[in-house]
């Protein structure tokens, strides 16, 4: 299949999964053109069958913002026409979903259907303002097919916004081959000479994520046991998070890495991944932290729940509770395997349930059930 992915390129869960998707469905031997106004941030090397098609938005005196949506939907239509696109696959509804049916109307007489895939913040927070909820129920509702990347999400959607279509689940996916643990684990020293036990956060560093949170944790565990923090992307509360280090005089023991591609190769490094996020409606960094054999400390929200069993691969707390957070922490680097066997069987759960050979199948079926129907509906 010929397909067009639409998502934000930025350090963020639905840019990384879109990219991911494309990846794959390029590996099995889709032809894949991704359409944004920037590279995706995981699409940092050429690939075979994968295409970039940046979007130029014309700044004008009269627009104090420039109007993204629209030079976006011609975009869309451009790669199709060019491309003799399939279908069209958006990631995160704002405003892609609405760019893609603009598109699938300026196509006509010729078919585009589009897919909208619902990663999370664009339903649980943007998409329920009320400047939007309107254009966002519209558009989920016009598209051809939809998917939530969990169960809590896509009950979530039908609960908030009163969605009549059906919403197939898909969950978000790791590579299993690529995110493994590091066999050479003598790169450790780096953080951690003494062989302390390594604790690690990833995020894109918005309020939600809590990495504040991550630091109170990692400063409740530091006052029993020698330990060290490293903290990987970057965003809004770098800051604040930087200040409350050096307030704490932490700061010989956490090292702030920024934005990173190649995050396997790190997370294969650690003994504890923590995300005490206020809302997660999957946790795709948790599962990557799984698949390289990290046992997780979480928050018990959203779709956490779904990714992480409690006491089993991990430990999910209530939000915005370091102590238990700290405590969890304890109890598994104190062990005398410091959490080997939990970060083990973490990896039998990640590979069962989310590995990419077994997700992947699922989206070029409901790619294929898609087509069939938009083109028995417009025959």
């Amino acid at each position: 299949m010929k397909i067009g992915i639409t998502c934000y390129p930025t350090y963020g869960g639905s840019g990384v999964v879109a990219t991911e998707l494309g990846i794959e469905l390029a590996a099995r031997g889709h032809e894949i053109h991704f359409i944004s106004y920037a590279m995706p941030i995981r699409l940092s090397s050429a690939h075979e069958r994968i295409y970039f098609h940046e979007v130029e938005v014309t700044s004008y005196p009269l627009f104090d913002h420039p109007p993204y949506t629209l030079a976006l939907a011609t975009k869309m239509f451009e790669v199709a026409e060019e491309a003799s696109l399939d279908l069209l696959h958006v990631h995160y509804a704002i405003p892609h979903s609405v760019s893609a049916l603009l598109a699938r109307m300026m196509a006509q007489p010729k078919k585009l259907p589009f897919i909208t895939t619902l990663h999370g913040t664009d339903i649980t927070l943007v998409g329920n303002d009320r400047s939007y909820l309107p254009i966002t129920r519209f558009s989920i509702e016009q598209s051809d097919g939809v998917t939530a990347i969990s169960k809590y999400l896509r009950e979530r959607t039908i609960h908030d916004f009163e969605i009549k279509r059906p919403i197939e689940v898909i969950p978000n996916f790791v590579n299993c081959d690529l995110y493994t643990r590091c066999k050479d684990q003598s790169a450790r020293q780096q953080w951690a000479k003494n062989g302390e036990p390594i604790l690690m956060h990833l995020s894109n560093f918005r309020p939600v994520k809590r990495v504040c949170d991550v630091i109170e944790i990692f400063a409740l565990v530091r006052e029993k046991i020698p330990a060290k923090l490293v903290l990987m992307g970057d965003g809004p509360d770098r800051g604040s998070a930087d200040f409350m280090v050096r307030k704490k005089g932490l700061t010989k023991d956490v090292f702030f890495l920024g934005k990173q591609d190649s995050v396997q190769q790190k997370l294969g490094l650690a003994d504890l991944f923590l995300l005490p996020s206020d809302e997660e409606s999957f946790g795709l960094a948790a599962l990557e932290a799984m698949a390289c054999e990290v046992p997780v400390i979480a928050t018990n929200v959203g779709g956490l729940p779904e990714v992480v069993t409690h006491g089993v691969d991990g430990y999910l707390i209530p939000p915005r509770d370091p102590k238990a957070g700290a405590k969890y922490a304890l109890e598994i680097l104190t062990r005398p395997d410091r959490g080997r066997s939990m970060g083990q069987q973490a990896r039998v759960n990640a590979r069962s349930k989310y590995c990419s050979n077994d997700v992947i199948p699922q989206y070029e079926n409901y790619y294929r059930s898609v087509l069939e129907l938009h083109n028995k509906a417009n025959a």
